[in-house]
């Protein structure tokens, strides 16, 4: 036995070596990347399987009045607090790095080995800390969470103004069609997924009037970022707004999909498959949104670019350029 744990604990020394070795190589944003990867995998699987192991620890409330969920929700806490402390501290560390010439660049890009255990032991350690600091961290986090979904928006608008920009820089008439008809997909697939979350969040013989709020609200936004959109004055794109739409949409989805599960107003209640896929998908646009971010802020040095004017694109284009 104290063999094989010799064997797995030297295994897993080199597998980490050879991580880190390939991320000082290839990209430092790759590695930061993968540790916040994991977090969310982490997170997900002590959420499922934490709750008996969060019970047994005695500086955690384990009075009977705490429900399942409420352990479940104090491992995704943990896990977060962990990952916080180490991502802010780094950046504090960085603060005023502007070039390679600076010591800390090194730090930066090297040494992964050690930031991959001092990034573990954060993880671990937030497990032992008082309920109370959680519990405000918990408060904290929600505003970050709205904070996040806001950084979420902007980086969506980033991908679809350089995903116009490379149609309409084509200067064909095909590629402003495609455009349309994309706009005009993403505005169908809004409005149809509103009108699905009606059927869901909205059941009869139910008062359900904060939920009617939200999907009245979000399918008003859509129709209101189409026009101004297509406003003279302001010269915007249909693309983005199309896709906004949809993204509203998908959290205004995601928000009601989290309500109780004995809330008589969540027709998805009794679903455990749409509930692990809305937490899968949320998990996939997380990452993708920072592994973007990461990706555009390290390569880009313009925001929100414009494309260049066409004396052939006629109408169609108007709607397309920035």
């Amino acid at each position: 036995m104290s063999c094989c744990v010799s064997c797995c604990a030297s295994l897993t020394c080199g597998l980490c070596t050879s991580v880190a070795s390939g991320i000082s190589q290839k990209s430092a944003r790759i590695g930061y990347c993968g540790l916040f990867g994991a977090s969310l995998i982490l997170s997900w699987i002590l959420r499922e399987v934490g709750a008996p192991l969060l019970e047994k620890l005695p500086w955690i409330d384990s009075s009977d009045s705490q429900t399942k969920e409420w352990y479940q929700a104090q491992a995704v806490l943990r896990v977060s607090l962990g990952n916080c402390l180490f991502f802010s501290i780094l950046a504090l560390i960085m603060i005023g790095v502007k070039d390679q010439n600076d010591r800390r660049d090194s730090w930066h890009h090297g040494g992964w080995t050690v930031k991959m255990v001092i990034w573990l032991l954060f993880v671990i350690l937030s497990f032992f800390i008082p309920d109370v600091i959680i519990l405000a961290y918990g408060f904290v986090s929600k505003f970050g969470a709205g904070f996040f979904l806001l950084i979420q928006v902007i980086l969506l608008l980033d991908f679809t103004h350089n995903w116009n920009d490379a149609w309409v820089a084509k200067d064909e008439q095909k590629w402003y069609i495609a455009l349309l008809v994309v706009s005009i997909a993403c505005y169908i697939g809004a409005y149809v997924l509103s009108g699905l979350l009606f059927i869901w969040f909205d059941p009869s013989g139910y008062d359900c009037g904060l939920n009617v709020f939200f999907l009245v609200m979000t399918m008003i936004l859509a129709f209101v970022f189409a026009i101004i959109a297509l406003h003279p004055q302001v010269n915007g794109s249909l693309l983005p707004a199309s896709v906004i739409s949809l993204y509203c949409a998908y959290v205004c989805y995601t928000g009601l999909s989290s309500e109780p599960h004995d809330y008589e107003c969540n027709g998805l209640n009794k679903s455990r498959a749409v509930s692990t896929g809305t937490l899968v998908l949320g998990m996939l646009t997380t990452v993708l949104s920072v592994l973007y971010s990461a990706l555009r802020a390290g390569s880009s040095t313009a925001f929100l670019g414009s494309p260049p004017s066409s004396p052939k694109s006629g109408n169609i284009y108007n709607l397309f350029i920035l």
